[in-house]
């Protein structure tokens, strides 16, 4: 039996907790409470003891509902090894679960990730009861993210336009095949067959959100009766009343983005890495819809972590290019931009730069919100006694200093 204590200030889902414990055994956090309070404990188990540097914080291990690649490979390739390098390069930003979302492609394209995702969240569930050996852990796959090929080719952002296509019953039965592997799926809701695919997943548990979507006011809160709940990276490949001005020039109408600020029942995200959506945006998005309403993603590419240059978006064959240039993805004319290419960490920082939120919020929007979202808040998110021990040790300025998967160090702090 193993057990650590986490000495420091600890954020909570609603605050800070200063001069703080977290006692982990073994894989799961058995208390948290101020240090005095825990020392007697761990000094009777001989726990290891562990400080975080001065000014630093004990956080809860990060969430993405929203990544495609990373240190050059996308979850698209379709290969253990690509999602194995994914895993690892977001463990290192501080990403200890997260949901490995798909791209437009082929059919076979979709099926063989799908797959992928299946087996590698049975491999995190197995690890998290029987432990991880002497393997380091990686991120932890909480099932995969189903989004594309069912978008607006207009709000195709830079998603391959070749296989868009709309739902039919016929194809995405077969994605449905894997259910108890997808927690959230998204559909542009004007597409015909939006309805029946919408029903579909829900009738199997799976979570519905949109995007890449021209739906007006009135079709997304039709879809909410479906049992629409999420709207994927906010402001970003989305209808709003300007871009529907021109199908439609009056009366105005609303979009994607005017219900999912109105529609309280919706909670949404936003890429937070200070290219894609400027200060002001960040503040209204978090003034509307409350950090317990707004979470973190890093849609990030292949680029992550990697040089300037060159990659494809989604998979090797059949991908669109993109430029990785002034620490965003750009489409080759520059255009418009392209993905992410930062880590969770980085959204944090500038999340909360950008809003003048405490730290306990930002990471809270990077952890217990999005665990929420996704349905998985009683294992992970958060410190909280029963819960995994996933956790991240920050120093003053959040940048990483350690990472722990179920209570065992990741390849990130044995570095």
């Amino acid at each position: 039996m193993t057990w650590r204590m986490f000495c420091g200030t600890v954020l909570l889902p609603d605050g800070e907790l200063a001069d703080g414990a977290v006692l982990v055994e073994n894989s799961r956090i058995a208390a948290v409470a101020p240090r005095e309070i825990l020392m007697p404990q761990a000094e009777a188990r001989e726990a290891q003891l562990i400080e975080v540097p001065p000014g630093g914080y004990i956080a809860p291990g990060f969430v993405d509902l929203h990544v495609h690649g990373g240190a050059g490979a996308d979850f698209m390739d379709g290969t253990a090894e690509a999602f194995r390098t994914v895993l690892a390069a977001h463990t290192r930003h501080g990403t200890t679960s997260c949901l490995p979302t798909t791209t437009v492609a082929r059919h076979e394209q979709i099926l063989a990730v799908l797959e992928l995702g299946r087996q590698f969240k049975a491999a995190g569930i197995k690890a998290a009861i029987e432990g991880y050996g002497d393997e380091p852990p990686i991120a932890r796959v909480l099932g995969t993210h189903f989004y594309g090929p069912y978008f607006h080719p207009d709000a195709r952002g830079c998603h391959p336009a070749g296989p868009l296509r709309p739902p039919v019953a016929e194809e995405f039965e077969a994605y449905l095949e894997y259910s108890d592997a997808i927690v959230t799926a998204t559909v542009a809701p004007e597409l015909p067959g939006a309805e029946a695919f919408a029903k579909a997943c829900r009738q199997r548990g799976i979570r519905l959100n949109a995007g890449h979507s021209q739906a007006t006011f009135a079709q997304v809160e039709a879809a909410i009766g479906w049992g629409l709940a999420h709207v994927d990276h906010l402001f970003c490949a989305m209808s709003d009343k300007s871009k529907l001005r021109a199908r439609q020039p009056w009366p105005m109408q609303g979009g994607l983005l005017e219900a999912t600020l109105y529609f309280d029942e919706l909670t949404t995200e936003v890429i937070a890495d200070g290219r894609h959506l400027a200060p002001d945006l960040l503040r209204l998005a978090l003034k509307i819809k409350g950090h317990q309403r707004l979470a973190l993603c890093t849609d990030c590419s292949r680029a992550l972590d990697m040089s300037e240059g060159e990659y494809l978006f989604g998979p090797l064959d059949g991908g669109e290019p993109f430029r990785h240039e002034q620490g965003v993805g750009l489409m080759p004319d520059g255009s418009a931009l392209a993905s992410s290419a930062q880590g969770m960490d980085h959204m944090v920082r500038t999340f909360m730069a950008a809003t003048g939120c405490p730290v306990w919020m930002a990471v809270a929007m990077a952890s217990i919100t999005p665990a929420r979202i996704a349905g998985v808040e009683g294992q992970v998110g958060s410190l909280e006694a029963g819960k995994l021990a996933d956790l991240l040790v920050l120093d003053k300025n959040l940048h990483v200093q350690a990472v722990y998967i179920a209570g065992q160090a990741c390849a990130a702090e044995q570095a």
